[in-house]
């Protein structure tokens, strides 16, 4: 800034005003030691800072969540490269066109054999997203049980679908509630290939985060549930952190929900830890599997005899 302001009669809100009339007008935000130390975003995001940025994230969609009556919810996870069937239908359509385009070209050579090998990955890929579009459809039939079942309760008892915020089964979780009528919440993250929310998590519920472990706090903190349908290395951490919580008794027991159980017992073979004594065989017990989304409610009611 070329001047000085007096700021003995301004409001908090005077500081705001010149962080967006900077925006507004495309001016260099330099750093400035006469700004105020929480208007200032070159001194809060400094290495020494990290703390405050802490807090920032965990009472922001606390306060945001509590404002809006969400204190309890079930809490989706599952793999983001999961699409829906309308989707993986079209994908694979225009893969077969694709590949029956070039079966009946009478192009040789080298660039001829690449594009054909493209092709058939592409068929591969395809009917890969094919198999596991059911998955998708059935978090989205999901959410539709727990929110038709809270729908008409009372807002201290109703349970609310949260998810990552992203594509895939969280994208159906948050769409199934958000069909019925129910408020949706999405724990977003900031990823180096930039991913925003999906167009079904309520918009006022929609928060983004850059730590991943004030992320996870935030699921645990509502959750009375948490079902993990197939994913990958986020699913699992978002997952065996839930149950660490739980064998710990960090956390208190909720019902864990393996959707998918060819999907799970093909991963991980828990048997393997009991046999070898790194876990006890009463943590077992700790999850159970489910294939099928009414029973997977139906966990739930009966853990809280709903």
């Amino acid at each position: 800034m070329d001047q000085t302001q007096d700021l003995s009669g301004s409001r908090l809100a005077h500081a705001w005003a010149e962080l967006q009339a900077h925006a507004r007008d495309a001016a260099p935000l330099d750093s400035d030691a006469y700004r105020l130390a929480f208007a200032d975003p070159e001194f809060l995001l400094r290495r020494e800072t990290r703390g405050i940025r802490f807090q920032l994230e965990m009472l922001k969609p606390d306060l945001g969540q509590h404002e809006q009556g969400i204190e309890s919810t079930v809490v989706v996870f599952g793999s983001a490269r999961f699409p829906a069937p309308e989707q993986a239908s079209a994908a694979l359509k225009a893969a077969e066109a694709n590949l029956a385009q070039l079966a009946r070209s009478t192009a040789s050579g080298d660039a001829a054999a690449r594009d054909l090998e493209v092709a058939q990955d592409a068929m591969r890929v395809a009917q890969r997203h094919m198999r596991n579009a059911h998955y998708y459809d059935q978090a989205r039939l999901f959410a539709r049980l727990v929110a038709g079942h809270s729908n008409p309760r009372p807002l201290t008892e109703q349970l609310f679908i949260c998810t990552g915020g992203g594509p895939g089964i969280m994208e159906a979780a948050n769409r199934g509630a958000q069909e019925m009528g129910a408020p949706t919440v999405g724990l977003n993250i900031v990823l180096p290939h930039e991913q925003s929310g999906n167009p079904y998590v309520s918009p006022s519920l929609n928060f983004k985060f850059h730590y991943f472990a004030l992320r996870k706090m935030h699921f645990m903190m509502r959750a009375k549930a948490l079902v993990a349908f197939p994913g990958g290395f986020g699913t699992l951490d978002e997952l065996f952190e839930v149950i660490t919580l739980v064998q710990t008794g960090k956390a208190k027991p909720v019902p864990i929900i393996l959707f998918g159980s060819d999907y799970w017992k093909r991963l991980v073979n828990f048997d393997v830890l009991v046999e070898e004594g790194a876990i006890s065989p009463g943590d077992l017990k700790l999850f159970e599997y489910v294939d099928d989304p009414q029973v997977a409610w139906d966990v739930i009611r009966k853990f809280y005899q709903l």
